[in-house]
């Protein structure tokens, strides 16, 4: 960790009592009081913020006056890009793989100890693998799979945890916000465990959202459609692209600072009634 810009924690569990907070009671580990929320000033966790979505966010958040740590698995060089251009100061870059556990719960220590605390937890960072059924082996099917589960959703639910955690023992209200897709709704047919975990990231937000309510935290997702990434950079101008562009009625793809402002909107405290929430961000692409 240092100060600096990325892409892609553990409670004492006893009794049913998790840490210092009695989760089962919906009492925060301060006695019952909860610190609101604030509007701007606040500690904020973006994973797999190094380029695209992730960097918007991070974007956002820096300008309106927030403090960012910035995640990335891998890509060290965009990720210090990232950082280096965020509004204001207080920002800082953390790493680590999220498919472990281990790493995760540090992560979360180590932006919570840089900012001050984290209000607000982004869970972006996402693996796409190719894998159409037809055309792959078992053992890339596994594979594909395997590592898709561990980091979009096993990686999020980790770090919900350690985030959530560490608001209910500070007596903090906070904010998580999942980055789903719509591919959750209309099928990903090259990219089956993609579409499956965003669908589970949905479902484990509205979980969350009960659960953590007592606790003045809200969690919702956003779902967005096709958004312009460096990812997917080659597929728009490609053959494809005239297609793709036209699945909306907009007759284009969502820029990604479009998302980041459904993003900040979320983490507002002016969104706690929209909790449990999965937020269509698509361009009337798929409608349901």
């Amino acid at each position: 960790m240092r100060g600096g810009n990325g892409n892609e924690g553990n409670g004492d569990e006893r009794n049913g009592n998790a840490g210092s907070g009695n989760a089962g009671s919906g009492n925060p580990g301060n006695g019952g009081r909860v610190r609101e929320l604030a509007a701007t000033g606040r500690g904020v966790l973006v994973t797999g913020a190094s380029r695209g979505i992730g960097r918007a966010i991070a974007t956002a958040f820096a300008r309106q006056g927030d403090r960012v740590a910035v995640h990335s698995t891998g890509r060290q060089a965009d990720a210090e890009e990232t950082l280096a251009a965020l509004e204001g100061r207080g920002h800082v870059l953390v790493t680590g793989d999220l498919a472990d556990p281990a790493r995760v719960e540090a992560l979360a220590g180590e932006a919570a100890d840089a900012l001050g605390g984290v209000d607000v937890l982004v869970n972006n960072a996402a693996v796409m693998v190719p894998h159409p059924l037809p055309g792959t082996s078992y053992a890339d099917w596994q594979a594909a799979w395997q590592r898709t589960a561990a980091v979009n959703l096993f990686g999020a639910a980790n770090l919900s945890y350690c985030a959530a955690r560490r608001m209910i023992d500070d007596g903090r209200a906070g904010r998580i916000v999942n980055i789903g897709s719509r591919g959750a709704f209309r099928g990903e047919p090259d990219h089956p465990a993609y579409g499956a975990t965003k669908a589970a990231l949905h479902a484990l937000g509205q979980s969350l959202a009960v659960s953590l309510a007592p606790h003045g935290i809200a969690v919702a997702s956003v779902a967005p459609g096709f958004v312009a990434t460096e990812r997917v950079a080659d597929r728009l101008t490609g053959p494809e692209g005239e297609q793709i562009r036209t699945q909306s009625p907009f007759g284009r793809v969502a820029a990604p600072e479009e998302i980041a402002s459904a993003v900040l909107y979320l983490a507002s405290p002016a969104a706690l009634w929209s909790s449990g929430t999965v937020l269509d961000v698509n361009g009337a692409s798929h409608l349901r």
